[in-house]
């Protein structure tokens, strides 16, 4: 089977292409290495076909996927705080970029499972957040992801077949600070022995979910019968900022408290999946645990690639 992975060297594509070429696929790798890094993919690096490119190139990426049976698309621009002050680039890069694979999914055929987020649900009024609710962005990374959503719908009417996973904050090794950067940030201030640092009064809340079971839910969702879905992907259970600092810090064994800064911008305030949907049409249930994932890498002082 032949697989295009978008976004490949990233935190959420290289673990992609890493489960793709441990089944045996024939996996080409497209990264422009904006944010990607190529030591994501050194333990498969000569098993995969990289392409250093930018999926706003269509002639490029025509050539890579006359023959692609499955794309996984991840590329994209992901900081919101970044987003207020580069929208075009963000625009550029999520939306038409996006719509660069779908014009060519529907001339070649291939079905596209691609990275959309959380975040198009902007302050839900309903927790735990259903795929039906309401979609109100409220920066403009969020607003792009669901951009690319309408797009979708639009294409899926063509025929085109895509899902789009909503993740929602993804964390684990060689984690990139645009997904769950707070667990990355948090750990490295307990490794310097310092106190974690909050933004705002840390109430807000996360839904993390474990990037091996993100990976599950892509390939399922490659391997399934599903088309023009929409479909969370989540943990189920909300963890506040704040807890998660005392979680960290009691981990550690240091006595310190959290240090409160300034809120930001574009801040979301809750965030919690319900997994009805992904359950019912994919079999899909997150296995691993944040609590237990932090002791254990806590406790074992590896720190390297957090």
């Amino acid at each position: 089977m032949k697989s295009l992975v978008t976004g490949g060297a990233g935190f959420i594509g290289s673990n992609i292409a890493k489960y793709l070429v441990q089944r045996g696929d024939d996996v080409t790798v497209l990264d422009n290495l904006n944010t990607g890094k190529k030591e994501n993919l050194a333990e498969i690096n000569d098993k995969i076909n990289f392409v250093n490119g930018d999926i706003r190139d269509h002639k490029l990426l025509e050539k890579l996927v006359n023959d692609t049976t499955n794309v996984f698309h991840e590329a994209a621009l992901a900081s919101v705080q970044q987003s207020f002050n580069m929208k075009d680039e963000y625009f550029d890069v999520n939306v038409n970029g996006t719509e660069n694979i779908f014009k060519l999914a529907k001339e070649y055929g291939f079905k596209v499972v691609y990275a959309s987020s959380s975040s198009v649900y902007g302050n839900p009024k309903n927790i735990p957040i259903k795929e039906s609710d309401n979609r109100k962005p409220i920066n403009p990374y969020a607003q792009t992801k669901l951009d690319c959503e309408h797009l979708s719908k639009k294409y899926s009417e063509m025929d085109v077949h895509t899902i789009g996973l909503r993740y929602f904050n993804v964390f684990g090794r060689r984690q990139s600070k645009e997904y769950a950067g707070v667990i990355k940030l948090f750990l490295q201030k307990i490794q310097q022995g310092e106190a974690p640092k909050i933004n705002g009064d840390g109430l807000q809340t996360r839904d993390f979910v474990y990037i091996d079971d993100v990976v599950k839910a892509n390939i399922l969702a490659m391997d399934s019968n599903v088309k023009h879905q929409f479909l969370n992907v989540g943990s189920g259970f909300p963890t506040s900022i704040l807890d998660l600092a005392n979680l960290v810090i009691d981990a550690s064994g240091l006595s310190l408290k959290p240090i409160h800064g300034q809120p930001l911008p574009g801040d979301v305030k809750t965030t919690q999946a319900d997994l009805t949907l992904i359950k019912k049409l994919l079999g899909w249930q997150p296995k691993t645990k944040l609590k237990d994932w932090l002791i254990e890498v806590i406790s074992s002082k590896n720190f390297e690639d957090i």
